[in-house]
């Protein structure tokens, strides 16, 4: 639940909506159920507050009480549970195995992910070409790994699940009706189930990009 308060000493999420980055670090705070005032950043526009905070200046950026800055989603998520983890997510076992499967996410995947989604800049290859990159690199593997579980560790979600299923939802988007009628089903069982989720939904509301002088919007 978001509402407007005028609380001072929570830390400041800068965030926007649909980046995947920013998605997962929410999600990670809404589970741990750590208040921050979040400001929705326009990315045309971004306030002053932002490039002053962060030499980055791109989202997630968590700016805590105390004046340290967290400029990497991973570290958010990781720093949010550190305060709660209710869920579990976090498991010293599966530690090794979660960072792999979020780098190889983070890294080739999303390179292609994003020359799929944004294919007329990347002319050199079709769309389906770069497509077929992020299947063979991620999806398929994903997906195999899903046949015996619900989840990608376990049985109930991770870091991992929550780190990556929100950029699975965005390739999916770039071609729905592909993605729905490949044989990809595992995988498309996991992402309906992360995204259809009650928790997913709570962090996906839309609300106007934050200015100097609004209230601090508590998540």
């Amino acid at each position: 639940m978001l509402s407007h308060s005028t609380l001072s000493g929570a830390p400041i999420l800068y965030s926007f909506r649909r980046c995947p980055y920013a998605i997962r670090a929410r999600l990670a705070i809404k589970v741990a159920r750590v208040r921050v005032a979040l400001r929705e950043v326009a990315l045309r526009d971004k306030p002053a507050a932002l490039l002053l905070a962060s030499a980055k200046a791109t989202v997630p950026v968590l700016q805590l009480p105390d004046g340290r800055l967290l400029e990497q989603s991973l570290e958010i998520m990781r720093w949010a549970l550190g305060q709660h983890d209710p869920q579990g997510w976090l498991c010293f076992q599966e530690q090794d195995e979660a960072l792999a499967l979020i780098a190889l996410n983070d890294g080739p995947f999303k390179q292609a992910l994003d020359r799929y989604k944004y294919a007329p800049r990347h002319p050199e290859r079709p769309r389906s070409a770069w497509r077929d990159e992020a299947v063979e690199l991620m999806l398929a593997p994903l997906n195999t790994r899903l046949a015996d579980r619900l989840f990608l560790l376990r049985d109930t979600a991770s870091l991992a699940d929550m780190a990556i299923a929100p950029f699975i939802r965005q390739f999916a988007a770039v071609e729905p009706g592909w993605f729905d009628s490949a044989p990809l089903e595992p995988l498309q069982a996991w992402t309906k189930r992360i995204v259809s989720s009650e928790l997913f939904g709570s962090v996906m509301s839309k609300f106007a990009a934050w200015k100097p002088g609004d209230h601090d919007l508590i998540f």
